[in-house]
């Protein structure tokens, strides 16, 4: 499989969820806040915004609640020009997830709602009618697998999309309040892991796959054995990918943060039009800290996500990313 050529079609089948966002002015602590904005959240819905926005295309597949909260995503994920094809409603008691969080570094607080979460309701027969010859590629994130249905369904969808010629890219986006416990994140999660071809995550996300935070860069090392592409990412300290048998380091682009949330949607983002846009590795990965480094400067996480011309204004103003260490 030309992993590569995959991406290059810059169509993408996004697995995962879709929620709300609500955050309080700049600055602003939650309990202290006289009003929010309202906009979209989930990290693979934001995922596929920010293709869009860099002017992919990406179908979002997943579970809405059918209330009045499920069609203010979906009416979203249209205003971001993400395909709603295969989003379906579902009633009851499932709802879709809420994240309350701030604009602000210093005591920053993130309050995530996931009680019932309606994108865990996913099922098998969900994933199946989709038709992946239309896709160069599948996403998801890690949070899809933290439940069922949801988790069969994903990996169902892993089958069809490896049937179909897909490869397939995989954010780790390990979140502990998801999982019934670390044991079954890290069975799961390193089973996902191990099927994927692009497979993207933090240091203490390759380091819990290890078992420990100081062999998560062997484990990334290991992973990309099998896999096309491993990035570890070090925070402040840039990345190391792992591709075609070489260890490529890359910096970040320091700027003055004004939250820590949605940088990992904006890297991948980023970093996928990037490849699809004809930019060797490194090159890709580099604009993809540049999409996370803008992300991280501005209030909230899709409407925060760069346009081409954002970029290019971002990439001309500023000196340059960082020499890793």
């Amino acid at each position: 499989m030309d992993v590569i050529a995959g991406i290059a079609k810059n169509r993408f089948i996004v697995v995962g969820r879709v929620g709300m966002d609500l955050f309080p002015a700049p600055g602003v602590a939650t309990e202290d806040a006289g009003s929010f904005t309202a906009d979209m959240g989930g990290s693979s819905a934001n995922i596929a915004a920010g293709i869009v926005k860099l002017g992919g295309q990406a179908s979002l597949v997943t579970r809405v609640s059918d209330d009045a909260v499920g069609r203010f995503c979906v009416n979203k994920l249209r205003h971001y020009g993400v395909a709603t094809d295969y989003v379906t409603p579902v009633g009851g008691e499932a709802r879709n997830s809420l994240a309350l969080y701030e604009s602000r570094v210093q005591g920053h607080q993130s309050v995530i709602y996931r009680n019932h979460a309606a994108d865990f309701q996913m099922t098998v027969a969900d994933v199946e009618t989709v038709d992946y010859s239309q896709f160069g590629a599948l996403i998801t994130a890690g949070t899809v697998f933290a439940a069922e249905p949801s988790r069969s369904a994903a990996f169902r969808a892993f089958d069809l999309a490896r049937a179909a010629g897909l490869p397939i890219i995989f954010d780790v986006d390990y979140r502990p309040y998801s999982w019934p416990s670390p044991q079954v994140a890290a069975d799961v999660l390193s089973r996902a892991g191990a099927l994927s071809d692009v497979i993207v995550g933090n240091d203490d996300e390759f380091g819990f796959m290890a078992g420990s935070k100081d062999q998560g860069m062997a484990r990334a090392r290991a992973l990309s054995q099998d896999a096309a592409i491993v990035i570890y990412k070090r925070g402040e300290h840039g990345a190391v990918t792992f591709a075609g048998g070489e260890e490529i380091a890359t910096g970040i682009y320091p700027v003055t943060a004004l939250k820590p949330t949605g940088a990992g949607d904006s890297f991948m983002a980023g970093f996928l039009t990037g490849l699809a846009d004809g930019l060797d590795i490194k090159a890709a990965v580099l604009r993809g800290s540049a999409c996370a480094a803008i992300v991280v400067a501005k209030p909230g996480c899709a409407p925060a996500m760069p346009y081409p011309a954002d970029l290019v204004a971002f990439l001309a103003a500023h000196p340059g990313p960082t020499t890793p260490a």
